[in-house]
């Protein structure tokens, strides 16, 4: 029975440990090894939520971003610049990769 813990706690304390790889402080980077942008310089669009709140959407063809857009406040914008679910912007246009969406 020891024998079972030990082996079960040795697993766990593993599958932990594995989730820390560590990346850097720095989010403000496409870490992607074919086109490392400043998030900056990606073209970034709005999609509307369910709720028909915005969200910031981002694809540079390998990678997809998104982030809840907010007020000074740190409350969710509801701008209405979209009826909810729908994507608006030129979002699909953020990169040079030779890789692109397969739509």
């Amino acid at each position: 029975m020891n024998f079972a813990k030990l082996a079960f706690g040795l697993l766990a304390a593993s599958a932990l440990a594995a989730c820390d790889v560590p990346i850097g402080p720095d989010k403000s980077a496409d870490r992607n090894m074919i086109d490392r942008n400043d998030l900056s310089q990606i073209r970034w669009g709005v999609w509307v939520d369910p709720d028909g709140c915005d969200n910031w959407i981002a694809d540079d063809g390998v990678e997809g971003y998104l982030a809840r857009r907010l007020d000074k406040y740190g409350k969710p914008v509801c701008s209405g610049v979209a009826p909810p679910t729908v994507a608006t912007g030129d979002f699909k246009q953020g990169a040079t990769s030779v890789i692109g969406d397969p739509l």
